[in-house]
């Protein structure tokens, strides 16, 4: 194997085409504990649990702009999560109108027993990085992401 300096494009590409699918493999491992196997969870809560967990209770609009989508769409995973029981949904006090989302109290050991493992994971790779470092990765992984939708079939003819 190369060294990861110097690295050609075509050597990168092939790579992380033998990286990517480990990578998934071992993340969908980790897997849900007994108590959310039964509450079919799937990758779409994963980010806003994620959210919930490590940044504290937010709002629709909060989630929404830190999940980058748009707050109906969060609304519809709220709405969903909460009548299974895994979020709670009060008031917040400085604008009535609002609500303020949180990971429901019996469910918050559980999810953090889901999503530790990963974040672990994730600090110690990104950890010995520069802030500009992973600020690269990111906008790597980003760009990635962009260039997949783009490649995706479309409905219809092509």
């Amino acid at each position: 194997m190369e060294p990861a300096a110097g690295l050609s494009t075509d050597a990168t590409v092939r790579e992380l085409l033998l990286l990517m699918p480990r990578l998934v493999g071992r993340a969908k491992r980790l897997g849900l504990p007994d108590s959310l196997r039964s509450l079919d969870l799937a990758p779409r809560h994963l980010s806003l649990l994620s959210s919930l967990l490590f940044d504290g209770p937010l709002n629709v609009s909060e989630l929404a702009e830190r999940l980058q989508v748009a707050p109906t769409t969060v609304s519809l995973l709220v709405s969903e999560l909460t009548a299974k029981g895994v979020l709670t949904r009060q008031p917040d006090n400085a604008d009535r109108r609002r609500h303020i989302i949180d990971i429901s109290d019996g469910q918050r050991a559980a999810i953090h027993q889901w999503l530790a493992p990963g974040a672990r994971a994730w600090r110690r790779a990104v950890g010995p990085l520069s802030p500009e470092q992973r600020a690269t990765f990111i906008a790597t992984l980003r760009a990635y992401e962009q260039a997949v939708s783009e490649a995706e079939p479309r409905d219809g003819p092509t």
